[in-house]
């Protein structure tokens, strides 16, 4: 059908549609229309109520259907909801290993660190589940851009995504996989422990030294990595998982691990 044979109020989406990306907001609007931002939230939400969009966020939608004016679109992937729905944001933790080829397990949900405040760590958004980690916008660093369809997403760097899941091993799916995400990394062309501890001392955990220096021992050419974790020990103790039941103390890294982990590590 010829745009002119539309309906006027069709018409107007469809050259929207046009000229947005994945996800349709309200300056794609004004941009295509040239209304003000209080004309084209209302043509938004007119177009919601017809059918022809589906709100996924604040001032954020997407076609609700692959026959919508002729739109081969459809919401099929998670991650472009993330620069609309949670920016600042990026893909992080577990999510971002398997990005990077660090693990071969799939996970059911996305994980994302967000520089928003939250309410809820999981929540499900038009049928995809995020579990969201709160963390100031100035220590948002060491992301790639990457393309998934029309929309450029953020996601954690090699490194920093080392360095997310040693700061919260919640993120990774607990130490464990944390450990065996550093077993490939190591093994990586690109590994680099320069940039891991550039990024632990931006971050500004201790605990992500201790936990790395701790899991770095034994492992092939990391005796330069130990020296640098050991050289910036904070002071305090620190648990190896924070959800798990650490009581056992190695007290060269002045971390508490589980009493089961490592039984041939001597204090």
């Amino acid at each position: 059908m010829n745009i002119f044979q539309l309906p006027r109020g069709r018409a107007q989406l469809r050259q929207v549609l046009a000229g947005s990306g994945d996800v349709i907001k309200i300056a794609d609007v004004t941009k295509a229309l040239a209304v003000s931002r209080t004309e084209a939230a209302k043509r938004l939400a007119r177009w919601r109520e017809q059918g022809w969009l589906r709100r996924v966020g604040a001032g954020a939608y997407v076609p609700a259907a692959i026959d919508t004016l002729g739109s081969e679109r459809v919401l099929d992937d998670a991650w472009v909801l993330v620069p609309a729905l949670f920016a600042p944001a990026y893909i992080a933790g577990r999510t971002a290993a398997e990005h990077w080829d660090l693990t071969e397990q799939i996970f059911k949900d996305i994980v994302v660190v967000t520089g928003q405040a939250i309410r809820e760590r999981h929540q499900t958004r038009q049928g995809f589940e995020f579990t969201l980690k709160h963390l100031k916008p100035e220590k948002i660093f060491g992301t790639k851009p990457i393309w998934r369809h029309s929309t450029k997403v953020p996601v954690s760097d090699v490194h920093r995504t080392i360095i997310d899941m040693l700061d919260e091993p919640a993120l990774g799916g607990g130490i464990q996989q944390v450990s065996d995400c550093l077993d490939v990394y190591f093994k990586r062309s690109d590994r680099s422990d320069q940039k891991l501890i550039e990024y632990g001392d931006q971050l500004g955990n201790g605990a992500v030294i201790k936990r790395l220096g701790f899991l770095a021992e034994g492992r092939d050419d990391s005796a330069a990595l130990i020296e640098l974790c050991r050289a910036r020990l904070t002071a305090g103790n620190a648990k190896l998982d924070p959800a798990l039941n650490c009581k056992r103390l190695i007290s060269r890294w002045r971390l508490l691990i589980p009493p089961s982990w490592a039984p041939g590590a001597i204090d």
